[in-house]
């Protein structure tokens, strides 16, 4: 390494070192009993709720994923995408946190999402428990992936390390991290993680367009890309042997493509999954107080509005400077990488460096602890071993977690992997699997257990299906899976609910007490 990669890679360190002491200090107190460890006795205050939920949630994603797409086809993809995602964002804090702290505390103090819905539907077989806790086992491996492609991605620009290599000791990091502290420190330093990210993506966002010459130099600079400015357009990068072709230093774009209505709904269906993110609503269950949630979503909000604005157009100026820096769609993910060494000195951009890493971690931990206690809580202790006690519960939750991180690396280890589209898979299997049945759960006391094993079902079970087999049919069928598969779940929640016997008068006074329940 050369001077000034050192030093980044001194700045990344500290940071690193930092995250670790967090870990250290919350340790003893995560280790107490599984409550803690899990859900960190219910104990967050507004800020960390908030902020530690939407660190947890975007991952690597916003500043590697998002800036790509929008450097590589321009704005339409990435902006709908962050309209969807700020829409989700502020709904599923204003209608789901305020009930889902209160039913949750109802429901037999529910610490994870699969006790929630066990325990919300009285479901003594522990149906619900197990399927749930299989899809969060399966789409969070997937999750995990995506983060540890993030390291491998980001280490391997940085200081020509071998990308798989780096994909290890990311996982082993995170791992080694997560061991130490469980939710408490999670949160705790997913906090800072998000300062941290903000923080770079609004510098970076700055420092770039002083440099591209201001808004209006900009805008000339990528106005004769076709397609590349609009919301109801995209552009077309020529291709030639898996590259964009590049001629004279400019790279070269086909006419635009047509970006209609059915895509804008397909892309802001991105914000349905919200109502399905574990990560995001194990944060309206730990907050301390109800009255709490109207200040975490007003933060929540404003942390992801301006952190998604900043990563999209930190993709387009990209372009702008760098037009041809980055010819595919995978080395395009490495915009912020490429802006933040070239234009901020050695030790700054080392904390910029940090807020990629930040990311990473922030939302690998969660996947990883949330996946774990999924295994631990739900399936060990509730169907195989129901007196099991808290230290077993907690060293089974770390067996499943290295456990997971393996999977997870092995399936990082194609150093083609696209962050944005493994991220895409996982959003959609839990928003579909989830989602409609949570908001469901939460608003109509008339679903039955039988109609939330059939919604989840369907819903996860779509996903692959549309996935797989229909959205490579392309015209109507090529929308987002989360879209269809969302309604599918939702219709048969419905119908099925419809066609089996009501709930028990236990379930409907319990779905009453929880409307205002004070805890």
């Amino acid at each position: 390494m050369n001077g000034s990669t050192t030093q980044i890679f001194i700045a990344m360190g500290i940071y690193m070192l930092a995250v670790i002491g967090i870990g250290l200090y919350f340790a003893k107190r995560a280790n107490e009993n599984s409550g803690n460890y899990f859900l960190g006795g219910r104990s967050l205050g507004p800020w960390i709720a908030a902020m530690s939920a939407e660190a947890s949630d975007m991952s690597g994603w916003l500043l590697m994923g998002l800036p790509g797409v929008a450097y590589w086809c321009g704005l339409a993809d990435a902006a709908w995408t962050a309209v969807g995602l700020a829409l989700g964002t502020y709904i599923n804090w204003l209608i789901v946190s305020k009930r889902l702290r209160r039913y949750s505390a109802v429901a037999g103090n529910a610490i994870t999402i699969p006790d929630y819905f066990s325990n919300r539907f009285h479901d003594k077989k522990k149906i619900l428990m197990t399927i749930s806790a299989l899809f969060i086992l399966i789409f969070f491996t997937v999750y995990a992936a995506s983060c540890f492609v993030t390291c491998g991605k980001l280490f391997s620009a940085l200081f020509g390390f071998s990308y798989r290599s780096m994909v290890v000791a990311g996982a082993v990091f995170v791992i080694i991290y997560t061991f130490l502290g469980g939710f408490l420190a999670e949160s705790a330093s997913d906090f800072m993680q998000s300062i941290v990210m903000v923080t770079a993506l609004v510098a970076i966002l700055i420092v770039s367009t002083l440099t591209a010459g201001g808004p209006s130099k900009i805008a000339e600079n990528i106005r004769n890309i076709p397609g590349f400015f609009e919301l109801f357009g995209t552009a077309q990068p020529l291709m030639s042997d898996g590259a964009q072709k590049v001629e004279n230093g400019k790279a070269l774009f086909g006419s635009a493509a047509n970006y209609g209505f059915l895509t804008i709904i397909s892309t802001l269906s991105w914000g349905l999954g919200y109502f399905g993110m574990p990560q995001v609503l194990l944060r309206f269950m730990a907050i301390r107080k109800v009255g709490e949630l109207n200040m975490s979503r007003r933060i929540a909000t404003t942390w992801a509005v301006i952190s998604m604005v900043s990563a999209v157009m930190i993709g387009i100026i990209g372009r702008a400077l760098y037009p041809a820096e980055l010819v595919t769609s995978g080395q395009a993910e490495n915009i912020f990488i490429v802006l933040s060494t070239k234009l901020l000195p050695p030790l700054l951009a080392g904390l910029a460096m940090a807020g990629i890493l930040a990311a990473a971690i922030s939302s690998s931990d969660s996947y990883l602890l949330i996946a774990a206690s999924a295994f631990s809580k739900n399936i060990f202790q509730g169907i195989f071993k129901k007196d099991a006690t808290d230290k077993q519960i907690m060293s089974v939750s770390r067996i499943i977690l290295i456990v997971i991180a393996m999977l997870g690396i092995f399936i990082a280890m194609d150093e083609n992997s696209i962050i944005f589209r493994v991220v895409s898979f996982a959003w959609a299997g839990l928003g579909a699997a989830f989602g409609p049945i949570m908001l469901f759960s939460l608003f109509w006391k008339r679903t039955t257990i039988e109609g939330a094993v059939a919604g989840m079902l369907s819903g996860g079970i779509s996903v692959f299906v549309w996935k797989l087999l229909i959205r490579p049919l392309g015209g109507v069928f090529g929308i987002y899976e989360l879209l269809p598969a969302f309604l599918i779940s939702c219709l048969f929640i419905v119908v099925v609910s419809l066609l089996t016997k009501k709930p028990s008068e236990e379930i409907m006074e319990e779905f009453e007490r929880a409307k205002n329940f004070e805890y």
